[in-house]
């Protein structure tokens, strides 16, 4: 069969699943202008590479019990040396696994996931661009006790002030150390 055979076919097969209504952007996401008010969503922010197991169980619980889809985003920070859109493979190389790991262990339990990168200046600044980008109903945060590490105390506060949105913010007891790390998806990438 020859390459334009087969391209002919693909694309006829295409365009008989668009005609259909089957077809779905190639990054699967529902665009915001075709989704219902039905779709809840949960976001799910982290800066580093782990995250509170605790946090996470709360999102997957929500979900399940709203038939809610997860949204966990991972906010990178930008310099200001340098525009918004630059590439940031370091913190992406940091970032990505730990998405990559929520996704897995989010969708082993039947949990729709979709995930975002979010950039900014800052967490907060990335957080709050992300927001105004997107349609969340509820935010769920995990609160470290190292503001460095990630959503620090006034970043905390001014979330609970100026988001329109649900906002369940999780601190684990002291001796509670469990956390969603890099090392579940280690060697996979």
């Amino acid at each position: 069969m020859s390459i334009f055979a087969l391209l002919g076919v693909a694309c006829g097969a295409a365009l008989l699943g668009i005609a259909a209504g089957y077809w779905l952007p190639p990054h699967g996401r529902i665009p915001a202008r075709e989704r219902t008010p039905d779709d809840r969503r949960i976001l799910l922010p982290f800066t580093g590479q782990e995250i509170s197991r605790r946090s996470f169980e709360a999102a997957v619980r929500l979900a399940k019990a709203e038939n809610a889809i997860i949204m966990p985003a991972f906010l990178a920070r930008v310099p200001m040396n340098l525009p918004l859109e630059t590439a940031l493979p370091v913190q992406c190389a940091r970032g990505m696994p730990l998405l990559e790991a929520i996704e897995q262990r989010a969708t082993s339990q039947g949990i729709p996931v979709d995930s975002r990168v979010g950039r900014g200046r800052s967490a907060r600044d990335a957080l709050r661009r992300l927001i105004e980008a997107e349609h969340f109903d509820r935010i769920i945060v995990s609160a470290d006790e190292d503001p460095r590490a990630g959503l620090g105390y006034e970043d905390l506060r001014w979330l609970l002030e100026r988001v329109p949105a649900e906002i369940l913010i999780l601190r684990p007891a002291p001796e509670d150390t469990r956390r969603i790390s890099i090392d579940a998806v280690s060697g996979h990438f």
